[in-house]
């Protein structure tokens, strides 16, 4: 009677190796799926946000300041400056007040947070048209209460800017898109921006997501490229139209 024949080791060797051949098969449609569904779970958050600052404009005659890094969700107002005089501490480098707007759910300082797991990073930020400018003769008309009442809905719909969003980067300044060719819109009343999945890393300067952390009021919204490279693009943005923000408050009563 023979002994019974167990396997050879390069039987399990290769057992192994099909069993890895396998599980990578399984597991490549799986990450895609998990990165498609935090993209989708972040445009939804981006588009909740952009729908609460309408709301907070239809309900206080004016959109809110950004959140500072210390003020735990909350808009935050310049050293002495208040919703009567629309002084923001930032304008264009800063993050959701989700705490004044009351979007949940918040981490434990009071901030927003889109899909991918990159603590602090993953903040969703927010930039508003103002910095000192004025519309129809009012200083940061948008910030401040009953501003944009007080410009009038004529100044607001001709105004010749408002925040920029460019196609890219290269060809921008610091205050516009360069040539028309690059330029998407310069009539952003505000932006609602998250950094993606690649949010801890640092951005070359120059590129494309570098103008998207800088304080200018230029940005950039272009597909996702993702090749892993240091100056690929990832970020996600919404905004709004003066247009848009008017109907909003015109509905509600605030405007004209």
């Amino acid at each position: 009677m023979s002994a019974p024949r167990g396997f050879s080791l390069l039987e399990v060797m290769i057992a192994l190796l099909v069993l890895a051949i396998a599980l990578t098969g399984i597991a490549t449609p799986l990450a895609s799926q998990v990165a498609l569904r935090r993209q989708a779970d972040t445009q939804r958050l981006l588009d909740e946000a952009r729908e609460a600052l309408l709301g907070f404009a239809a309900i206080h005659a004016r959109l809110p300041c950004p959140a500072s890094a210390g003020s735990r969700g909350m808009e935050s107002f310049a050293p002495g400056g208040s919703a009567l005089d629309g002084r923001c501490e930032r304008f264009h480098d800063g993050w959701l007040p989700a705490a004044s707007l009351g979007l949940l759910p918040v981490d434990n300082e009071g901030f927003l947070r889109d899909a991918w797991p990159h603590g602090a990073a993953s903040r969703i930020r927010y930039a508003v048209h103002g910095n000192g400018e004025s519309l129809g003769g009012v200083t940061n008309a948008l910030t401040r209460t009953d501003g944009m009442r007080n410009a009038t809905l004529l100044a607001l719909g001709s105004a010749p800017r408002y925040l920029f969003i460019c196609h890219s980067a290269i060809g921008a300044t610091a205050v516009d898109c360069g040539p028309a060719a690059n330029q998407l819109t310069r009539r952003a009343a505000f932006v609602v921006l998250s950094l993606g999945p690649n949010s801890q890393r640092a951005p070359l300067p120059g590129t494309d997501e570098a103008r998207n952390q800088d304080s200018t009021p230029v940005f950039v919204s272009r597909p996702s490229d993702r090749m892993g490279s240091l100056d690929s693009f990832d970020d996600m943005l919404t905004w709004a139209s003066p247009a848009a923000l008017a109907s909003r408050m015109v509905t509600a009563g605030r405007l004209p």
